[in-house]
Parts: C-alpha cells; sequence; structure tokens
C-alpha cells in the first residue's frame, strides 16, 4: 500500500477518546468508510491515538474489514478465519503475517496480469473498442454494487438511451466491416 500523493508521506488520523477520526492532511473529521476508501485508492495512512499517541492503525484496519463483513460483503470465509484463530500462539504465528503479506501481493500481481493479458488481447483487433467499454461497463458496474456508492455524476437515463444508441450504431458499423472482411 505505498501508493500515496499529496505529502508524500502517510496521511496522520487522530482517533479521539470518542470515537472520532480526525485527518489532519485535510483537517476535517472523516468515518472509518473514509478510511476504506482511502485504502482503496492506494492512500498510505497512520491511526494515532490522540491521547497515548500509540499507532492503532492495525485495529482500526481489522475494524473495517469487520463493518465490510457485516454487511455482508464476506470475502473470509469460515474456514479460514478458523484456521487463522487456530494459528494464534502456535510455533508458526511469526511466519503467518509474512506469508499472507507474500500471498496478497502475489494475487495483486495475477490480477494486473490477467487485465494487461485481457487487454492485450483485444488489442489489434477491430473489437478493441468494444471490449474498453465492455471494460469500462463492467468497472462501473462494479463499483456501482459497493455500500455508498453514488452513481456518476450527470448521467441520467437521456444520456443512457444516447449512449446505447450510439453504442448500437457502432456495433452495426463494425458488424458491416466483419462482413466485408469476411468476404
Amino acid at each position: 500500500m505505498k501508493k500515496t500523493t499529496p505529502g508524500d508521506g502517510p496521511v496522520i488520523i487522530k482517533k479521539y477518546a470518542n470515537r472520532r477520526l480526525y485527518n489532519t492532511e485535510t483537517s476535517s473529521y472523516i468515518t472509518l468508510d473514509h478510511l476504506a476508501a482511502m485504502t482503496r485508492e492506494g492512500r498510505d495512512f497512520k491511526v494515532i491515538d490522540a491521547k497515548s499517541e500509540d499507532d492503532i492503525t492495525h485495529n482500526v484496519l481489522t475494524q473495517i474489514i469487520m463493518e465490510e463483513e457485516s454487511r455482508g460483503q464476506t470475502m473470509l470465509p469460515v474456514s479460514f478465519l478458523r484456521q487463522l484463530i487456530a494459528l494464534y500462539g502456535d510455533s508458526m504465528q511469526a511466519m503467518v503475517p509474512g506469508y499472507l503479506e507474500a500471498s496478497m501481493e502475489s494475487f495483486q500481481r495475477n490480477q494486473k496480469e490477467f487485465k494487461h493479458a485481457v487487454e492485450g488481447a483485444f488489442a489489434n483487433s477491430p473489437f478493441a473498442e468494444i471490449a474498453k467499454r465492455n471494460m469500462a461497463m463492467f468497472e462501473a458496474a462494479t463499483t456501482a454494487f459497493q455500500p455508498g456508492a453514488e452513481p456518476p455524476a450527470g448521467q441520467d437515463n437521456g444520456h443512457k438511451d444516447k449512449e446505447i444508441a450510439a453504442l448500437r450504431a457502432e456495433l452495426s458499423t463494425l458488424q458491416e466491416k466483419v462482413e466485408k472482411l469476411s468476404k
């Protein structure tokens, strides 16, 4: 999670006794949902207890996971959770964090490679533009189902109807080109 932009360092978040979180970069109070969004954006942050100045980032990230899991966004299977709990106090406990971190990094690399391969497969075909639009629609659909997601600003049904008509016209043009190529 080393991607960061403004200030080129972790954003300091202070957590007060009243459970409020204060973003020192923006000088505003935020919620756990804001921290989850920052995480998804790759922003690095550090959560500090305002009174003791202890680093409580781990606890807050765990709390975010608990909230996501309770909303029905279950990603951690029960069997995995049982195995993880069983490793606490085990002689292998010290190795688990490094292993899990390496596994997640590998998963993210594979995900990026897969996306790149799919994009590359359509790069020089007449369907490249359709593939790009489908990918954009897929990404828009996945974000639409995230808790708290709002539809993109300025999009109304009239705009969508025009977009669909333009896509149909473009598909028709591409079909004609494919038919010409096959003759």
